[in-house]
């Protein structure tokens, strides 16, 4: 479960950054949302991979 809240705590901070890049043009922020989406992918398999095993162990 932890990595699940890790995970919304990560989405949170790619939003402000979102933010800034569409509505501020700030292309620094673009770079941060890119970084941040591609943490956000390998976290997202990390939990699927978890999620998987705990089920195949029959737990």
């Amino acid at each position: 479960m932890d990595k699940f809240t890790k995970m919304k705590d990560l989405f949170a901070s790619v939003e402000v950054d979102a933010n800034k890049f569409y509505n501020s043009g700030n292309s620094a922020a673009g770079t941060r949302v890119r970084k941040g989406m591609q943490d956000l992918k390998n976290l997202a398999q990390d939990i699927r991979n978890e999620v998987t095993e705990k089920k195949n162990s029959g737990k």
